[in-house]
């Protein structure tokens, strides 16, 4: 064939490409994933293998945009999936794109609260990015790598903790329990060493951070690590280099970094993360930190009273749940207030999860204190909470992910309970018949709700179930 004749055939099919704005190949029976992806990258050689690994290995449709991602709003709506995927290269995962991603998925019903699990997928380079697309096996988080304590080690078989308040202190956690043991003021060589040769499952941070850096010691001097060409390496407060190469399979949830999610361009911490670091999901902040629900709420949703009822996708869509939930008891679920970056509301559209978010990363399963069933028969369906001992509600609100969606609900039993249900989740805050106390000041503050044990908690209601779509 002449030269030219192919030139023209190439240009005609990547402009149908550009102009396709969905792609539905044939699904099994019960699936439910869609993969967002701009035009000009799906036509990239470099980049369409990683959409057509990610749609292949879920058996999923695949939805294209051109100037905005809001272009796909009418077909996701149409399938409304479980799962949503949106591919994108670095210089496409910016932070407008990161907020624009949030307003999309929660405008595919009527109600305020997102509709979908979902994540973006990017990495250094298509080859990083083919990786974290490629990732199957199933993360059980047995270990954990803090460098704060507020991600204690109490849910973990095993694992190292850092206090980035106080210098001088770890602990370390074996089969043998918790000891509490001493260190060096500057921990740099220490925290790189148990990415290196520990093997860590789950990697939590906080303490000051931007897009190029990260300070472990937030109460005192230590040392910072960086990122350079998509590696990640750590410099001591004497000046000595410290690389990372931790290539075991892990999540990384930097609850209360600010920025370090966002990614300006290629030269970033969440970009070495992925490549130097073998993170398969990140979950961070885009912007700086402020009222830090959006981040420490899906580590108490992930790892802590709820530890092994969600994957980390789960939680980080639970957390957001519970978010909208006290946005809107406050009239304050307004873009406007979001757009500000401001107290709660700042928190709604600026945290995001990269990784494909139906790669299932979750702790094993752990004796809770208390359970969650949900049963239906008949279009009748009976929510059930039920306390095995004394203690206090999680700090968020209890959530139950339905496995199907449905419509036309009418509460029969619990209303008092004052339940959310949508068309995909069940959401009982449990706060309704506390009392208050008095503060130092004599104001009231409402307290976290003590449960008894053998305490229960129902709720029925009737729906019908939505068809697949």
């Amino acid at each position: 064939m002449h030269s030219d004749t192919r030139r023209v055939l190439e240009t005609v099919v990547i402009l149908a490409m550009l102009l396709t704005p969905c792609r539905q190949p044939a699904r099994a029976a019960g699936t439910s994933y869609v993969v967002v992806v701009s035009g000009r990258t799906f036509v990239d050689p470099d980049w369409r293998p990683v959409v057509e690994t990610l749609a292949g290995k879920h058996n999923a449709d695949i939805l294209t945009w051109d100037i905005a991602v809001s272009e796909v709003l009418g077909p996701l709506a149409r399938i409304f999936p479980r799962y949503a995927c949106f591919i994108c290269p670095p210089e496409e995962a910016t932070r407008e794109f990161v907020r624009d991603v949030h307003r999309l998925v929660r405008r595919l019903d009527d109600d305020p609260y997102p509709d979908v699990i979902w994540a973006i997928l990017t990495g250094y380079d298509a080859e990083n990015a083919l990786q974290i697309a490629r990732c199957a096996e199933p993360l059980v988080a047995r270990r954990l790598l803090t460098a704060t304590v507020g991600a204690p080690l109490d849910s973990y078989d095993a694992g190292v903790m850092f206090n980035e308040l106080q210098p001088n202190v770890f602990w370390r956690k074996t089969a043998s329990g918790v000891e509490k043991m001493s260190c060096p003021t500057d921990t740099t060589e220490m925290i790189v060493s148990a990415l290196n040769n520990e093997a860590p499952d789950v990697f939590i941070t906080s303490g000051h951070a931007t897009e190029r850096d990260w300070l472990p010691g937030y109460g005192y001097r230590s040392g910072i690590f960086r990122c350079d060409k998509g590696g990640l390496y750590a410099v001591d407060t004497h000046g000595r280099r410290h690389d990372v190469a931790s290539p075991n399979l892990k999540i990384h949830l930097a609850i209360g970094n600010c920025l370090i999610a966002h990614i300006p361009d290629g030269n970033c911490m969440a970009l070495a993360l992925m490549r130097s670091a073998g993170v398969r999901q990140m979950l961070g902040y885009t912007i700086p930190t402020g009222n830090g629900y959006g981040g420490w709420g899906v580590k108490d949703y992930f790892s802590e009273l709820q530890a092994g009822r969600f994957t980390l996708a789960e939680a980080h869509y639970a957390n957001t749940l519970a978010l909208v939930y006290e946005l809107e008891k406050r009239s304050l679920n307004t873009d406007a207030a979001a757009d500000s970056h401001r107290g709660l509301p700042g928190d709604r559209d600026t945290v995001v999860l990269y990784g494909d978010p139906a790669w299932p990363a979750r702790m094993p399963p752990r004796a809770l204190p208390w359970t969650q069933t949900i049963t239906h028969e008949n279009g009748r369906y009976r929510f059930i909470i039920g306390t095995r001992v004394r203690g206090d509600w999680d700090n968020r609100p209890v959530i139950e992910l339905l496995p199907h969606r449905i419509q036309d609900i009418h509460i029969v039993e619990g209303a008092d309970l004052e339940p959310v249900i949508g068309d995909n989740f069940i959401l009982v805050a449990m706060r309704n018949e506390l009392l208050s106390m008095k503060g130092n000041r004599g104001e009231e503050l409402p307290i976290r709700g003590d449960f008894e044990e053998g305490e229960r908690f129902q709720i029925t209601f009737t729906a019908s179930r939505i068809p697949s779509r």
